[in-house]
């Protein structure tokens, strides 16, 4: 909730049009019911949207980048699994382990991608990129170095999250993009890519990551709550409340609405440092200390 809290205020406090995008890509995990809670908690706790896309509807799109990236020669067949490239061990800028490139030398059939049954990956050409990051967050990286060779379509046929998103960013006229700096890493690749596809850069921002005790980004795996459960313990103002001031918008956690907020905004009064959160069961205990 952090996260859309932060891009709401970034949109509204200039007047631009706010969308919400459906990654609704991957089946076993997007569907309609999910769809469904995602607007309900954004609807409970404050926030609006201009308008909706849905990820799955811009197949199309996906696909004919796919087609100007296969005529440029980047793409190959990938038969390795993670497991195996988990068993090489090389690590990754992102905490996973990057792909050693063992299949990039394989080609197309020549009949083309489509009929590839497994997965496919850009053949990256070494060189460092530098994106830009409006908190001067260092996003400089070799990404051929740094990640390896990305996936663009998944074993199970479904597009990737690099292709997906800069190729949407590019059709939906997206010029501004706050995330959270656990994703800081994919921005390189993303900047090949659009460079490729002859799709402009948006602006980027990377904010602060709430933790888990351990260190690790806060999630579900974790035992991150859902917002069905916050609401049967708090008022959207006062969660909203605690998390402006653990993003250093406010000195207390007194409740507030995101509006309230509005009038005060800038980047200048968000915090850089990481907040490690814990559920209790009840409520939401902010813990000493900090990550980053």
């Amino acid at each position: 909730m952090l996260a859309a809290l932060l891009c709401w205020l970034d949109a509204r406090s200039q007047q631009a049009l706010l969308r919400l995008r459906l990654e609704d890509l991957d089946p076993t995990r997007c569907t309609e019911a999910s769809a469904r809670e995602m607007r309900s908690a954004l609807d409970w706790f404050g926030l609006d949207w201009d308008d909706e896309f849905l990820q799955s509807e811009s197949l199309e799109s996906h696909r004919s980048a796919l087609d100007t990236l296969a005529r440029q020669g980047v793409l190959y067949p990938c038969s390795c699994s993670r497991r195996e490239i988990e068993r090489m061990g090389v690590p990754a800028a992102d905490g996973g382990w990057r792909y050693p490139g063992t299949c990039r030398n394989r080609e197309l059939p020549q009949e083309g991608w489509r009929e590839v049954a497994g997965v496919i990956r850009l053949r990256l050409e070494p060189g460092r990129v530098e994106p830009h990051d409006e908190g001067a967050l260092d996003l400089g990286q070799d990404p051929a170095a740094a990640m390896g060779d990305p996936v663009l379509r998944r074993r199970d046929g479904a597009i990737a999250y690099h292709l997906a998103c800069v190729v949407d960013d590019g059709t939906q006229g997206v010029t501004r993009v706050i995330r959270g700096r656990d994703l800081a890493t994919s921005t390189a690749i993303q900047v090949v890519l659009q460079r490729l596809l002859d799709l402009p850069t948006p602006a980027y921002r990377h904010h602060l990551l709430l933790l888990e005790r351990r260190g690790a980004k806060l999630a579900k795996l974790h035992g991150a709550v859902g917002w069905r459960e916050l609401e049967a313990h708090y008022a959207p103002e006062k969660l909203c409340g605690m998390l402006a001031m653990i993003a250093g918008l406010r000195s207390d956690p007194e409740p507030v609405r995101p509006s309230d907020l509005l009038r005060d905004f800038h980047w200048s009064r968000v915090g850089t440092e990481d907040r490690p959160l814990h559920w209790t069961g009840r409520e939401l205990v902010l813990e000493t200390g900090g990550a980053g």
